[in-house]
C-alpha cells in the first residue's frame, strides 16, 4: 500500500496554505472542487457583464486569480496521482506477464 493519502477528486476542497487574502481564502479552505470552479465562473461573468466598478472589477479579478490558482493546483495533484495509479497498474500488468511467460515453454513429461 501506498504511503500517500488517497486522493478524492469527487470531494476536493481547498488546497490548505494555499494564498488567500482575508474572508476569500478562509472561504474557499471548506469549498469543493465544484463549489469553486461555480463560484470562479460566477466571478468571469460578473467581470464581463460590466456592471462592476473599477474597484470591485480588481477585487473580482484577484478573488477569481486565487480560485483558479487552487483550482489548477488541485487539478495537478489529481493528475500526479492518476500518473501514479496508471504506473503502479502498468508495473503490475508486466510482472504477470513476466510470470506468464515462465511457463510458456515446452510441456515436459507428454
Amino acid at each position: 500500500m501506498s504511503s500517500k493519502p488517497e486522493i478524492d477528486v469527487a470531494g476536493m476542497t481547498g488546497v490548505p496554505g494555499a494564498a488567500g487574502t482575508g474572508s476569500v481564502g478562509d472561504n474557499q479552505q471548506d469549498m469543493s472542487f465544484a463549489d469553486m470552479l461555480s463560484q470562479l465562473e460566477e466571478i468571469v461573468n460578473r467581470l464581463e457583464s460590466g456592471e462592476l466598478s473599477l474597484e470591485e472589477s480588481l477585487a473580482k479579478f484577484e478573488e477569481g486569480v486565487q480560485l483558479a490558482r487552487k483550482l489548477e493546483s488541485i487539478l495537478a495533484r489529481a493528475e500526479s496521482r492518476v500518473q501514479e495509479i496508471l504506473k503502479k497498474e502498468e508495473e503490475t500488468s508486466n510482472s504477470e506477464t513476466e510470470e506468464l511467460d515462465d511457463f510458456s515453454g515446452p510441456c515436459k513429461g507428454t
